[in-house]
């Protein structure tokens, strides 16, 4: 499937095959194919927690998640975070395989950029997170698997399950797997001529 198939195949699915189970490999696959997704600086601050004890995920599912289905029958459910202080943790980690004077620019102006700019680390870390997502999702697509991006959970109850650091921050959760239901019908995507404008507003 190509991508452009891909971005229009990919639906949120609420219903999944709770006995399919993905392969490793197409695990590596997904996950290979989710980290190629930019980040500014190429800091790949997103830490992925992925959620495979069958009794943690049902607990969040009836006690935390709004019993959303897809938690538990999904056959993978990834859970994304960052680390919002990944830009000062050995940053020329990032470019050890670009040439020396590129490397030097990007790792110098990497702390500047960031320093005191808290608001800024944050937000970094949520646009990463979503590259990330739409990435994993649409790569889930053109292999066959369906897929569901979810915040319908108790973030704050979520993260102490899964000891999340103090420098890291919460995203959605997605679930992978085998679609048994169709999603709803698409509600209509405004159009082109309300939401595209040309050098200003």
């Amino acid at each position: 499937m190509d991508v452009i198939e891909s971005i229009y195949q990919r639906r949120s699915i609420k219903e999944f095959d709770a006995d399919h189970k993905m392969t490793a490999e197409e695990e590596k696959k997904l996950f290979e194919a989710m980290i190629q997704a930019p980040t500014s600086f190429n800091i790949q601050h997103w830490r992925f927690v992925v959620l495979r004890d069958p009794e943690l995920r049902a607990k969040i599912r009836t006690e935390l998640g709004n019993d959303q289905a897809q938690m538990t029958d999904a056959s993978l459910l990834v859970l994304f975070t960052a680390d919002v202080d990944a830009w000062k943790k050995e940053p020329q980690r990032y470019w050890r395989n670009a040439p020396q004077e590129v490397a030097d620019l990007l790792v110098n102006w990497m702390g500047p950029f960031h320093e005191g700019r808290e608001w800024l680390q944050r937000d970094e870390a949520q646009r990463s997170i979503g590259m990330a997502m739409q990435t994993l999702m649409l790569a889930a697509k053109g292999i066959g698997y369906d897929s569901c991006p979810m915040i319908g959970f108790e973030i704050e109850k979520v993260a102490d399950l899964i000891k999340l650091p103090s420098d890291h921050v919460m995203g959605p959760m997605v679930a992978i797997g085998k679609g048994t239901k169709d999603a709803w019908p698409k509600a209509g995507q405004l159009p082109l001529s309300e939401i595209v404008f040309e050098d200003s507003f």
